[in-house]
């Protein structure tokens, strides 16, 4: 059975829980827009248990009160190297208003699903109060909200351009993507000083010492080696205001150069100044990235939520994360932006090590949720030949064809299935991530991994599906899904005629639940309708859908914003009004009685009767 855990077997969060430690001072304090649970999925408990790892005194501060006296910001007093800011899990935006502008239902990432947890962009707010207690001290920002927003990028919710976020927040440093390699490597050479860090002296070592994976705003003086032949420097910040190309060209550079595995360094001039984007480190190994799964996380929430219920938790608690990167590049993703497309994978012996431990929940019934990553079937995928990967350059493997020179053998991932499913205790183990069937279904050269993929197919259908599998087509257009960067449409049926096939087989009855994608850019109204048609001959009626909603840094938003497609400086259409936004979402909904007569007028206006057909039959 799970132990009882102790207060103490967090990290601390008050000052009484400093001093249960015996602790006098701190070396880092953590300021984190979630609540906290102490969980591998969770990324200020990650980068905490890291630095705790190092043998420095770490503190978090979940979820501050921002308002009146700053108590909170005052508690734990002033630390010896830096302040970090981890705004959460999710893109604070996004987590908290829907594509429509309007506030979601709750907030995945407080207790009790509470809207007044934290403000609206909590890394600029966190670090602007932190600015005016401690001055002195280095602030340093992580997270995706930061992360997406090192560079000039589109802001959605104030529909304008903002410059990057080291400009409005007055921190020093983002530390850009995963943050346990360079928290690492930024704490040691800061510990190594033996003293207070300053804000001159934090700025003096950077400036001698460049960290890899960190944006820093510098006076071109201050530039580390001045600018470099090899640097690319980008559209400015103003240029990027007065011409929208200009901010399209920018972007194709900045994605890019986050899935390379030797990039360059970037540089762009804001106001002045100059936004300084160290390349990232490469990607973590194997047993780098056992090392933080295996850090003595308690996997619970604080004993402070006792009572409480926090969504985004009691959806993961019982799943198990098994690797890291997407190489699919989806064009309205952020995860190949933030984790990179090269997929590192923990060891079998590891992802078994947590499932023991999950078992041993009282709680625990015998299921495993999910056994899944940023698409649940890339584990232990990579190139063949690793020097072309390392000339390569692309955003995606797979899109506009599966690079040859990508291993797709799913055998390993099979084999993690079953030794999961074996352990005592283990009932059944779900996928509950995302399937890419464009991998399942793609014929190697190799008869052995084309075997190898039938077999997994079959595993995943026949034993791990809760009743439903994911999976995400996204539209039906494949002039839409070019520019999505996902497969073509054709695609889908074969899968989905493979899944019939396997449910006749086993005599199992389980349902293909499809995603679609609304509004995004070169989707019209007609796209829309035609959507509508196809998915009712395939005897769906759609409930995992969404409105393109533009977040920083990806392909899609930067096209959105811009007009223009990054790569090809072609127009493109985007409905953008509210108006089309929401006509074009109706079409998902051709079957609910209510909708009708607006649908059917919105097809007279397109000029497509037999669609009116198709979808209601002769009137």
């Amino acid at each position: 059975m799970m132990r009882a855990y102790k207060t103490t077997d967090f990290l601390p969060t008050t000052k009484k829980e400093v001093e249960q430690r015996g602790w006098d001072g701190l070396d880092v304090i953590l300021f984190s827009g979630d609540a906290y649970v102490d969980h591998p999925s969770f990324g200020a408990a990650v980068i905490g248990r890291v630095i705790e790892s190092m043998g420095l005194r770490v503190a978090i501060v979940p979820q501050p009160d921002w308002h009146g006296d700053w108590r909170d910001f005052k508690k734990l007093g002033r630390p010896r190297l830096f302040f970090g800011i981890a705004p959460g899990c999710m893109d604070s935006m996004v987590n908290k208003y829907t594509a429509n502008r309007r506030l979601r239902s709750e907030d995945a990432y407080s207790p009790d699903g509470r809207h007044d947890l934290r403000p609206d962009y909590p890394t600029i707010v966190y670090s602007h109060i932190l600015k005016e207690l401690y001055p002195d001290v280095p602030v340093v920002l992580g997270g995706i909200e930061a992360s997406m927003r090192r560079l000039t990028h589109y802001d959605y919710w104030d529909d304008r351009l903002h410059r990057c976020i080291l400009c409005d927040s007055h921190a020093d440093m983002i530390i850009y993507g995963m943050g346990e390699q360079p928290i690492t490597s930024l704490a040691a050479l800061l510990n190594e000083q033996d003293c207070d860090i300053t804000t001159d002296l934090f700025q003096s070592l950077m400036i001698r010492h460049p960290q890899p994976q960190t944006v820093m705003l510098l006076s071109r003086g201050d530039i580390p080696g001045g600018i470099r032949k090899d640097d690319i420097v980008l559209h400015s910040h103003a240029d990027c205001l007065a011409n929208k190309r200009h901010q399209a060209e920018n972007f194709r550079h900045i994605e890019e150069e986050s899935n390379k595995l030797h990039a360059q360094r970037l540089i762009q001039e804001v106001e002045g100044k100059y936004a300084v984007v160290n390349p990232p480190y490469p990607p973590m190994t194997q047993s780098e990235l056992d090392e933080v799964f295996d850090l003595p996380y308690t996997r619970l929430p604080h004993p402070k939520y006792r009572g409480k219920r926090i969504p985004a938790y009691e959806m993961i608690k019982f799943s198990v994360n098994i690797h890291r990167g997407c190489f699919g590049g989806c064009a309205f993703c952020t995860i190949s932006a933030h984790q990179g497309k090269f997929i590192v994978s923990r060891s079998k012996e590891s992802i078994l090590k947590e499932v023991r431990q999950v078992t041993e929940m009282p709680d625990f019934k015998g299921y495993i949720s999910d056994l899944g990553g940023p698409s649940a079937n890339m584990y232990g995928m990579r190139g063949k030949n690793p020097k072309a990967c390392s000339a390569c350059k692309r955003p995606s493997c797979i899109h506009p064809q599966i690079c040859p020179n990508l291993n797709t053998d799913h055998s390993a991932l099979t084999e993690i299935y079953r030794a999961v499913d074996a352990l005592p205790g283990v009932k059944k183990s779900f996928i509950g991530s995302g399937v890419r069937y464009d991998l399942l279904l793609h014929k190697s050269k190799d008869e052995r991994v084309n075997h190898a993929n039938e077999e997994y197919t079959r595993e995943l259908i026949s034993r791990h599906v809760s009743g439903r599998l994911k999976v995400a087509p996204e539209h039906t257009s494949d002039r839409v899904l070019q520019l999505m960067r996902k497969p073509s449409f054709r695609l889908f049926y074969d899968f989905k005629r493979i899944f019939e096939r396997i449910n006749a087989q086993q005599r199992l009855n389980q349902q293909i639940i499809p995603y679609f994608i609304s509004s995004h850019p070169g989707c019209t109204a007609e796209d829309m309708a035609e959507l509508a048609a196809i998915t009712k001959d395939l005897n769906f009626q759609l409930e995992q859908v969404q409105d393109f909603t533009p977040t920083p840094m990806t392909v899609s938003t930067e096209t959105w914003y811009t007009g223009f497609d990054p790569y090809t400086l072609e127009p493109v259409f985007s409905a953008r009004t509210q108006r089309d936004k929401l006509e074009q979402r109706l079409f998902f909904f051709w079957y609910k009685a209510e909708e009708r007569k607006h649908i059917i007028a919105a097809l007279r206006r397109l000029n497509r009767p037999d669609l009116i057909e198709r979808l209601y039959g002769r009137r």
